[in-house]
């Protein structure tokens, strides 16, 4: 490469022999068909070396490839090319009076990326955005074709995948009718006495916002569908200004708020489309835990808030549905996910995430597959139950391990 190519934040810049944006589909097959390592840079909001391909490899992006969204409004699906972003899917799906069930807090991030590392929104009904795959395209190692349905039995393990099985091309989603949504925001929910279950069920979508420099939280912030109830907030104060999940941000860039009723999609995600996420100024890790553990895990945090708070953003807490998939951070439990922004300064983070990790070692926490995390590949390996079901089927598609690199062979190898 003439140039250096980093992730979104500037903390990773990659080793990759060669950059390749095809334009085609068939060019694509032929870089994947030549190449002995391959891997797909998405939209780069990952924090580790997850798309890293090694000094010899290609690394691959898919954003000069036709944008395709095609809508299905009888059968209520979408089919979406690997290099689309959500925003863009969105607003399409939108303009056909239909709906995606949920969004990440940031709508400019690749699809096929998202929910091939576990990406999700918040919601206690609401699975992960893989939950909304029905079918996956996969350009396997050989440069040919495979598509994995939800009547394959291989399915669980092809959408959640990491980027192991090939180069997703495209997916097809499941729809429902569109709605509308209204975002109301609260200051100050203490943590002593908190009903967690109570909280996170008040509305479609609940994320609670702390800087752990006190105990409780510093925002909650309630998504409501416009169909569904308005739940009464008696445990913290409405909120009286426009608010940035990272206190002292301007709000300007923020979904709209104050209960004004909105489009699905502009009102589940924290951030607007058209705004353009700086980069190089974060770092985030994120853990995802069984819901049971919901209290328990907030009060190991807030007894390690003072090693946290001096290289903390904000930490957002959410909740996501139990799904099938494998190699999702949800899979067979109901979940609580802890996520973390961190100022820009790998070497203060690291400690306090080793330290983060061993306060949550009780409850079975997995790291986000995308994010910065030191917890040992044993460990990990061991929280998931079909992790030998995912090698076999690696095996079956890229038996000679074209698309692994060095962070799937820690992680996932014995």
């Amino acid at each position: 490469m003439t140039e250096p190519v980093t992730n979104w934040a500037g903390n990773i810049t990659f080793a990759a022999r060669e950059l390749h944006r095809p334009r085609s589909l068939d060019a694509l097959r032929a870089l994947v068909a030549g190449g002995a390592k391959v891997r797909v840079l998405g939209s780069g909001h990952s924090f580790n070396e997850i798309a890293e391909p090694g000094p010899e490899g290609v690394l691959l992006t898919l954003d000069a490839l036709p944008a395709e969204v095609e809508v299905d409004t009888t059968a209520r699906t979408v089919r979406v090319g690997g290099g689309v972003r959500y925003a863009e899917l969105a607003r399409r799906v939108h303009g056909h009076g239909l709906a995606l069930a949920n969004m990440a807090s940031l709508p400019h991030i690749s699809v096929a990326g998202s929910v091939a590392t576990g990406t999700h929104g918040s919601g206690v009904a609401n699975g992960s955005l893989a939950s909304a795959v029905r079918e996956v395209e996969i350009v396997t190692a050989d440069g040919s074709t495979v598509v994995v349905a939800r009547e394959d039995p291989r399915f669980d393990g092809a959408v959640t995948s990491l980027g192991a099985l090939g180069v997703v091309t495209a997916l097809t989603l499941d729809l429902e009718p569109g709605f509308e949504v209204e975002q109301h925001l609260f200051t100050e929910l203490p943590l002593s006495g908190l009903d967690f279950e109570t909280v996170a069920a008040t509305a479609y979508s609940v994320s609670l916002f702390t800087d752990w420099r006190e105990p409780g939280f510093r925002q909650v912030w309630l998504k409501r569908r416009t169909d569904q109830p308005l739940a009464a907030f008696p445990w913290a104060a409405p909120a009286t200004e426009a608010l940035h999940p990272v206190p002292g941000m301007p709000a300007v860039n923020c979904t709209e708020q104050f209960g004004v009723p909105g489009p699905w999609h502009e009102r589940l995600p924290h951030f607007r489309a058209e705004f353009t996420p700086s980069s190089g100024t974060e770092l985030q890790s994120e853990y995802l835990m069984p819901r049971r553990f919901a209290a328990d895990m907030l009060y190991a945090i807030d007894g390690i808030r003072e090693t946290v708070a001096p290289v903390l953003q904000t930490c957002e807490v959410r909740t996501i549905a139990a799904d099938a998939q494998w190699l999702s951070p949800s899979h067979g439990r109901d979940t609580v996910a802890a996520h973390f922004t961190w100022i820009e300064d790998t070497a203060a983070v690291l400690p306090v995430v080793r330290r983060l990790e061993e306060a949550l070692e009780a409850f079975d926490a997995r790291p986000h597959w995308g994010k910065v995390f030191t917890m040992p590949a044993a460990v990990v390996r061991g929280r998931y139950p079909r992790l030998d079901d995912f090698r076999t089927l690696a095996r079956e598609l890229d038996a000679e391990g074209k698309f692994a690199n060095a962070f799937l062979r820690d992680v996932l190898d014995d």
